[in-house]
């Protein structure tokens, strides 16, 4: 089974998440509607299920829903690949999103490292801050374990960027969590 639910309660979110990497329904409620449209997107373009339901401190802004949101699909995912045995660990895509283009490479290495150069032009989409991005994706690469790499190659248009690295990450992600069999794949023998 590579599926996960789970639950965080603090006094800024609470949210429940379900996790299938192996496909499924999408259903997401974060409060902040361009969010909810880069986690539906990510969903379809890594093929997993996800349901999300967050309820966050919006009056103060959506930082904490954003990060948190990262943190427990990082979870998620962590549980989802257990030990990592069989796994092809690396994924790379190209996202062209209009005059965008996304960069990701990743590997689910178990070594939590993000590097990140996608300077928004815009600061706002609708009600989600741009800077958010780094956000999400840093508490998703910690909690998730996975050294990330992220570069919005070019772009005029910081919703058209965003999208471009959510669907970039989801395709690198779909690479990296394909099931090739055998065991983990490291010298070491373990991630």
């Amino acid at each position: 089974m590579r599926k996960a639910e789970i639950t965080r309660k603090t006094k800024e979110t609470e949210i429940e998440l379900t996790l299938d990497l192996d496909g499924g329904t999408r259903s997401i409620e974060t409060g902040i509607g361009f969010f909810d449209h880069m986690l539906d997107s990510f969903a379809v373009h890594a093929g997993f299920g996800l349901a999300v339901r967050c309820k966050g401190d919006l009056a103060v802004d959506g930082h904490h829903t954003v990060e948190d949101t990262g943190i427990v699909l990082g979870q998620a995912l962590s549980r989802c690949l257990g030990d990592k045995a069989g796994i092809a660990r690396f994924g790379q895509a190209f996202v062209p999103m209009d005059e965008a283009l996304g960069f990701c490479a990743l590997d689910i290495s178990g070594r939590p490292f993000l590097v990140y150069n996608a300077p928004m032009p815009q600061p706002m989409c609708g009600q989600y801050d741009t800077c958010l991005t780094v956000e999400f994706m840093r508490a998703l690469a910690v909690n998730a374990g996975l050294t990330l790499h992220l570069k919005a190659e070019y772009g005029d248009n910081a919703h058209h960027i965003t999208e471009a690295l959510f669907k970039a990450l989801a395709r690198a992600l779909r690479q990296a969590v394909t099931v090739t069999g055998g065991g983990v794949l490291s010298a070491k023998g373990v991630l």
